[in-house]
């Protein structure tokens, strides 16, 4: 039997790959606990820096596997206190989503920085037809990104949000065609890894921390944030800048 989680490296950038194709990468307590552990390795390894995350054969992730709930077994939230979904990834993560991303698949989506979408890729919470509540942060996540009315219209009627919607509304970063979203998220990713690291990191958690904070605690996180790129990063950047970097949208 093939591993129901793969990791794929391309240099700076990791692919993680849900591999139960034959029941559209649903999750079942063993692929959970492998998909963690693979987020794990790739926020402890140095070399890498961004990561994917797809799913084989067509489909992104239709959620927790219901006849492994349906057989008594007790599914584990994956947001809860020190679960892997309960805080933002230590480091960028892109959603590659072709096919369904439903349920906790949709959760899985909305929990990466990012969602690349391939035009017949749909979006919804279809486990409300069974009576299945969301546990994987979903009902937090999706009002904070798309707004409170959409993100209830979504909860509360289980309609299905194809691509081009979802980008409307923010769901989705990126369209692309069918069968190219791995390759324009491992493309973007790469993209991501040519930027200086310091400052892409305290920008990335400032923007995630200030959620919970006022406008006025929330500036001065971010100044705080700000000051390692700053003595590190910055002044090299503007020296290349001055020097003719970057001229007529080119870098070198």
């Amino acid at each position: 039997m093939s591993a129901k989680i793969l990791v794929e490296k391309n240099g700076p950038v990791t692919t993680i790959i849900i591999n139960r194709p034959e029941v559209r990468n649903a999750l079942d307590r063993e692929a959970t606990a492998a998909l963690g552990e693979a987020v794990h390795a790739f926020e402890a390894d140095a070399t890498a820096l961004v990561a994917v995350l797809y799913g084989a054969g067509g489909s992104f992730c239709s959620g927790a596997d219901l006849k492994e709930l349906a057989n008594g077994v007790v599914y584990e939230a994956w947001a809860g206190a020190d679960g892997p979904l309960s805080r933002p990834a230590a480091k960028p993560i892109i959603a590659a989503v072709s096919g369904h991303a439903c349920a906790g698949g949709l959760g899985l989506a909305l929990w990466c920085d990012l969602r690349v979408a391939e035009r017949s890729a749909s979006f919804a919470v279809l486990s409300r037809r069974w009576g299945v509540p969301m546990s994987d942060g979903t009902t937090v996540r999706l009002p904070r990104l798309v707004g409170m009315s959409r993100a209830l219209d979504m909860l509360l009627t289980a309609r299905i949000v194809p691509a081009d919607e979802a980008l409307t509304m923010g769901l989705a970063n990126r369209v692309v065609e069918d069968g190219k979203a791995r390759a324009e998220a491992e493309a973007l990713a790469h993209a991501m890894c040519q930027f200086p690291p310091i400052a892409m990191a305290s920008d990335r958690a400032s923007a995630y921390h200030q959620e919970a904070l006022s406008l006025a605690e929330a500036l001065v996180a971010e100044n705080e944030y700000a000051s390692n790129a700053k003595a590190r990063e910055a002044v090299h950047g503007a020296a290349r800048f001055a020097s003719g970097d970057g001229r007529h949208g080119k870098l070198k």
